[in-house]
């Protein structure tokens, strides 16, 4: 049997990624309302006391991080908590967050805090949201908030999760709130005030927290033509430009492009220190009358249970070039596949993280992973369908099962290297790829 170790380098951060919304339970923000309408949530799910972070249950959580070798996690901070309403800061919520923050720092666990991740305070919504005139300025002030209450504890920041699919989910396809379908002016107003908001939090962090790092989470979603044909490869530039490109280019370059808009932005550019990369799947593309045709996966790829991604760690390397590209270093923020049974994670994972050592072993500058997730939670409009955590999770009992992946992943961030014993004894379906080529 062939034996080979990729190693990576030293200090290299291993952790994974949770949300506020996703693991707190009991919040009261837009999404809570989301739920509480008919058909928006799979089988009419909903977050209800989740994985009971709020109520303590992070402890064990972090525990369990740390003691499988990881030594950071990127959590979320809740909005709609430090600001239950416009004109009122809620102070014990703070205190709440730096007891986490404050825990996680006993067990060596290095925190990267979200400031935003998909829910906004229902005030905030209800007054116009990111539409706003002035939500970047209102956004900023949470912000001020915020990182001056927790700067103690927390030098890695990401002001906004995944801009893209905000905008994409929200303004374009009608699954997450405000649920506005195709309307490309909200859209591009809202995302425009998004980069603003971005920017400007990106200046007062820096202020406070001269030391600190500071970037985005883009969700990077492979896109082929389907066919060498015209149409198929328009289609594709077309997606990339729209979903990949648009926001990072506009705190890259200081000017945002977005379905036939444009707008400068000039006090943007240059206001990230890493790119935080979310990747998962990959698609081919072919232009079409149906618009749900519009996207699929090669023939003969492994799917995940509900189909909803594929595995195609080649396109992983592709978005860490894509990342790389920026010239900043880059941060694998979010990576993981839905899978119940943990039969295809394992796999999932060996094949990714390969590619992730191939990156950094080609002088890519990548400087930590981050796997989502490290315990089931509720999966926005999939409610609890969709089971991407290391951990099992029951909802009735909150008990936490350990899956495989878990042991698998424990190896990984202990030695900071993948080794040919351990991918055959968990992912052997990936050992032949990995070590005999």
């Amino acid at each position: 049997m062939p034996s080979a170790i990729f190693t990576f380098p030293k200090k290299f951060l291993w952790g994974t990624a949770t949300s506020s919304h996703q693991v707190e339970g009991q919040n009261k923000n837009n999404w809570t309302a989301w739920e509480a309408a008919p058909g928006k949530i799979l089988n009419g799910d909903v977050s209800g006391l989740a994985c009971d972070w709020w109520g303590g249950r992070w402890r064990e959580d972090m525990d369990r991080a740390a003691e499988t070798g990881q030594n950071t996690h990127r959590m979320s901070i809740e909005w709609s908590r430090i600001q239950p309403e416009y004109d009122r800061w809620d102070e014990n919520a703070l205190d709440h967050y730096r007891e986490i923050l404050r825990g996680m720092a006993t067990s060596g666990i290095r925190p990267m805090v979200t400031l935003h991740h998909f829910t906004d305070p229902l005030w905030f919504t209800e007054a116009g949201g990111w539409e706003r005139d002035d939500a970047a300025e209102i956004f900023q002030d949470y912000v001020e908030k915020t990182v001056t209450a927790l700067k103690p504890f927390v030098k890695d920041w990401i002001t906004i999760n995944e801009p893209n699919v905000y905008i994409l989910n929200g303004y374009l396809l009608g699954l997450f709130p405000p649920g506005k379908k195709l309307d490309v002016p909200s859209a591009f107003k809202a995302l425009s005030n998004m980069v603003q908001a971005h920017a400007m939090a990106y200046e007062f962090i820096h202020r406070r927290i001269p030391d600190s790092r500071v970037g985005i989470a883009i969700n990077y979603h492979g896109l082929t033509p389907k066919t060498n044909n015209i149409g198929d490869r328009t289609l594709t530039k077309i997606f990339d430009a729209n979903f990949n490109n648009s926001f990072i280019n506009a705190i890259a370059k200081g000017k945002l492009n977005f379905v036939l808009r444009s707008k400068s932005l000039r006090k943007a550019k240059g206001t990230m220190d890493f790119v935080g990369l979310n990747y998962y799947t990959a698609s081919q593309v072919k232009l079409s009358a149906y618009a749900n045709q519009f996207l699929s996966f090669p023939e003969g790829v492994t799917l995940s249970d509900h189909k909803f991604m594929a595995n195609q760690p080649e396109s992983f390397y592709q978005a860490l070039e894509w990342a790389a590209s920026y010239g900043k270093p880059v941060i694998v923020t979010e990576n993981g596949i839905e899978n119940a049974d943990d039969s295809l994670r394992p796999v999932y994972l060996a094949d990714h993280l390969a590619q992730l050592w191939r990156a950094w072993n080609a002088n890519l500058p990548i400087i930590g992973y981050y796997h989502w997730s490290l315990v089931d939670n509720f999966e926005w409009e999939r409610g609890w369908s969709y089971r991407f955590g290391l951990w099992g999770f029951e909802n009735a009992t909150q008990k936490r099962i350990r899956r495989p992946s878990v042991d698998f992943y424990e190896q990984i961030c202990k030695k900071n290297y993948i080794d040919s014993e351990d991918v055959a004894k968990y992912a052997p379906q990936s050992y032949d790829r990995l070590f005999k080529n």
